[in-house]
């Protein structure tokens, strides 16, 4: 499984969270197939996307594309960190 982190602070959770509900289409059809979504625990505007991938070069060029640098200025997110991971193992305890 391929997996994408993101770590980035938001201007306004809410005005964020439409813009992200209104990319779920492009998002699924970009190859994502799973996303969590969470906060910080001190701070609602900072915010981690969890994601599942179709593959990592689907998630590089969707993320990487200048269409979703516009979406993320329109959505106020500020300096987001993008992990691009591998899964190695996975359990339940």
């Amino acid at each position: 499984m391929q997996y994408v982190l993101i770590i980035h602070e938001v201007e306004d959770y809410a005005a964020w969270k439409k813009v992200f509900d209104n990319a779920t289409q492009i998002r699924k059809e970009a190859g994502e197939i799973s996303y969590q979504l969470l906060k910080f625990d001190t701070d609602a505007n900072n915010i981690v996307h969890f994601s599942r991938w179709s593959s990592l070069q689907n998630a590089k060029n969707f993320f990487e594309s200048e269409r979703l640098v516009e979406i993320r200025k329109k959505a106020g997110v500020k300096a987001p960190t993008f992990i691009y991971l591998d899964e190695i193992e996975n359990g339940i305890l």
